[in-house]
């Protein structure tokens, strides 16, 4: 079954001025081009925000727990292009980049780093604790594992009333290892829940080699004794990604119960900013960056049609908006200490 997608607004031309009359025309871009420049600059903001976040940690601006996304941008920005405004996503502690694909706002991300009153999470959650409903973003989770009994009970909430919608849950490797993952599991392939789930496998967990952790390293094969599909993807391919997110969706919405994606990633940084990653071969981080997926997309794209070192500076612009913007929110007030404890409707 398929879901009408909403047509694109469209914007009226502002009368050209004659310098711009005289200007050469722009190249004439392919639907096919104008997306994948768009998964670029998706991934280029990430990038920004993330290395951006290093600098602050660094400087003891912000503080708290930190999981970056480098080197894992394809998943994220893949994965939510095959998803719907009316489908949810339940992530990790590692979701900053999970919530910019989202379309969660920069400043309001950035604004919830520094616990500032404008944040996503009203400043309450920091980087671990990402939400936002208008987007139906269910949040990071601090606990292994712990997004995936949440993401089943949306799933089940879709399936009893009847709404054409997917559940999205991302995961590590790690928790693969949990409890919560073949629990969720099992329940979702014997009500048939519409749950997409996702790992992201990116081999170390928090610090432990996957051959030390799984006595049956094909993740994908574990999911699969399930009763679901289950595949493994190029995780550093942000066309791969997206490719095997769309069937999976497609799978699920015509009544095919969960579906499994091993995304085969990495991440270029530490498990956190606390982590001094003392675990795993320089030598092979570097092999691994050989395959950074913002280079390996651009490569597909047709010769002049983008402007790396441009798009770089203009997701830069946004992230440094998002920074001043924070610094200058204000704190949560202290009077506001209780709220959100307990329901506040009549």
């Amino acid at each position: 079954m398929s879901r009408a997608k909403k047509p694109p607004q469209s914007r009226k031309p502002s009368p050209a001025s004659a310098a711009e009359s005289e200007a050469p025309a722009e190249p004439v871009l392919s639907e096919e081009t104008k997306h994948l420049l768009e998964l670029v600059d998706q991934m280029l903001l990430i990038r920004a925000f993330e290395e951006r976040c290093v600098e602050l940690y660094s400087a003891g601006t912000i503080r708290g727990f930190i999981h970056l996304y480098i080197g894992e941008e394809a998943v994220a920005v893949g994965v939510n292009a095959a998803l719907s405004p009316d489908d949810a996503v339940v992530s990790t502690y590692r979701e900053h980049g999970h919530a910019l694909a989202r379309g969660v706002p920069v400043e309001a991300v950035m604004a919830e780093m520094y616990g500032k009153a404008t944040g996503c999470s009203h400043g309450r959650g920091g980087s671990m604790h990402l939400f936002d409903v208008e987007r139906r973003f269910y949040g990071g989770n601090a606990i292994v594992g712990g997004g995936l009994p949440i993401a089943a009970g949306l799933a089940l909430a879709d399936r009893m009333t009847g709404r054409n919608r997917v559940t999205c849950c991302f995961f590590g490797d790690g928790a693969v290892a949990e409890g919560e993952f073949h629990e969720t599991a099992n329940l979702a392939a014997l009500w048939d829940l519409p749950l997409l789930l996702v790992c992201e496998n990116n081999l170390y967990a928090m610090g432990t080699p996957l051959e030390r952790e799984h006595a049956q390293t094909d993740l994908a094969m574990r999911a699969a004794s399930y009763g679901m599909p289950a595949w493994a993807v190029d995780g550093m391919d942000a066309v791969a990604v997206e490719r095997a997110a769309r069937r999976a969706v497609d799978g699920i919405l015509a009544g095919n119960g969960p579906h499994f994606l091993e995304m085969r990633t990495y991440r270029f940084r530490a498990h956190s900013m606390y982590d001094p990653d003392r675990y795993r071969d320089k030598a092979e981080v570097e092999r691994w960056r050989e395959r950074d997926p913002i280079p390996l997309l651009a490569r597909r794209l047709p010769p002049g049609a983008a402007d790396l070192e441009e798009m770089t500076k203009r997701a830069t612009a946004v992230v440094d908006r998002a920074v001043a913007a924070a610094e200058a929110a204000p704190v949560e007030p202290v009077e506001d200490l209780y709220r959100f404890v307990s329901h506040e409707g009549s």
